[in-house]
């Protein structure tokens, strides 16, 4: 009988020492392993080239495409501008004008279009975009506009 006390009190200390721990957010050595180890190991696609222009008309097409499917996390702008979870999410959804995702090549963004980034909450979009809409996302993404100024994404205005 006083062994099972003991085991008992022993398995309530240990439960409540486990129950009181917390995750601590990553430091800059473990998001900077973890960055790296994106761009270099796990998001493919870097050798690949965008077909279309950068010109007006390919943004104009990027513009629209990712106003369809990627406002909802991302604002029109890129830039989480009215998203109201976007820095609630974990990990947070990212600033796609952010030196981060800008120094992905055009590959590697296409490459997160088409398959995502489990379990970031990125949905791949391969079978619902066609190629040249996720390239022209891709030319959007690299002239996006100054965070704010398109205003909010109108399902979150209400």
């Amino acid at each position: 009988m006083r062994g099972n006390l003991i085991c008992a009190c022993a398995a309530m200390w240990f439960a409540i020492q486990l129950g009181g721990c917390k995750a601590n957010p990553p430091g800059r050595l473990d998001t900077k392993m973890i960055t790296e180890a994106k761009r270099h190991i796990f998001v493919h696609g870097k050798s690949q080239k965008n077909p279309l222009p950068a010109n007006a008309a390919t943004i104009a097409d990027g513009k629209e495409a990712f106003s369809h499917y990627c406002v909802a996390c991302h604002g029109l702008d890129g830039q989480n501008t009215g998203v109201p979870f976007a820095n609630r999410m974990s990990p947070p959804v990212p600033l796609l004008s952010g030196k981060d995702i800008q120094a992905y090549t055009d590959g590697q963004l296409k490459w997160v279009i088409d398959y995502g980034i489990w379990p970031s909450g990125m949905p791949g979009s391969k079978d619902t975009l066609s190629d040249d809409e996720i390239w022209s996302i891709v030319v959007y993404l690299r002239h996006l506009p100054p965070a704010g100024s398109l205003g909010e994404p109108e399902m979150y205005s209400h």
